[in-house]
């Protein structure tokens, strides 16, 4: 089946182009198109959309509450925002809110298509400029042996750069301290491949544990497994 997409965005021009990226996939379909928060948080207690595409300058209320709407209605939904604001504040307002992905509107239309097939493989699609940020947030507080944490992410950063997972107030959790990790790294919005690289890990190796991670809480999904690791108290 296509997936079904809904799109929620106010501008008019960049609204056809988001329809235009989607019409123009054949494994994508288009199942609604609003301009207003309220009118989204409708459609998403009326359907399911498999992704939304949601901007966060809306006319009525802001795009995150769109956002918690949908994570809090539709856990099985994947949520992109696409937008002009490339601020580590709204970046990192989405994410808490539930946002699996993040693209600014320079984005082309292959690569809007592209990211939304990525988010339903379980990946976390976030603008290049954008990555970084979100991993020197991960970083802060949390130094390498020696003091020493690497200035970018690549194939030989240190794993010691993120702390390691432990679930809040001795929640007895079914993940291994790696598997708990890896979660709260994609519940981030960081990548397979982003995480295969602060860790020292090859994708192929952090897709494993995602299926791991799937099975053991009983999910499909890169949303669901957020969702369902937060009412267990995981994350």
């Amino acid at each position: 089946m296509a997936t079904q997409v809904l799109i929620v965005e106010d501008e008019p021009a960049f609204q056809r182009r988001l329809a235009d990226a989607v019409l123009a996939d054949p494994q994508l379909s288009l199942l609604a198109m609003v301009s207003s928060g309220n009118a989204a948080k409708s459609v998403l207690d009326a359907q399911a959309p498999d992704v939304m595409l949601v901007d966060l300058g809306l006319p009525d209320i802001d795009g995150i509450e769109v956002i918690r709407h949908a994570a809090r209605h539709r856990p099985g939904c994947d949520v992109m925002v696409v937008t002009m604001f490339g601020d580590e504040r709204h970046l990192m307002s989405s994410i808490e809110a539930g946002a699996t992905g993040y693209l600014l509107k320079d984005a082309s239309d292959e690569r809007i298509a592209a990211a939304i097939h990525e988010l339903r493989a379980g990946g976390a699609p976030i603008s290049p400029s954008l990555a970084r940020r979100v991993l020197a947030r991960l970083r802060v507080g949390n130094p390498a042996p020696n003091g020493a944490v690497g200035d970018t992410p690549g194939a030989g950063a240190p794993a010691a750069a993120v702390a390691p997972a432990a679930a809040p107030g001795g929640v007895d959790s079914p993940l291994t301290e790696r598997e708990a990790e890896i979660l709260r790294m994609i519940a981030k919005g960081l990548s397979f491949e982003t995480v295969a690289a602060v860790l020292g890990i090859s994708a192929h190796t952090v897709v494993t544990h995602v299926k791991k991670i799937y099975r053991k809480l009983a999910v499909h999904s890169r949303g669901e497994a957020v969702y369902e690791a937060g009412q267990m108290g995981l994350l």
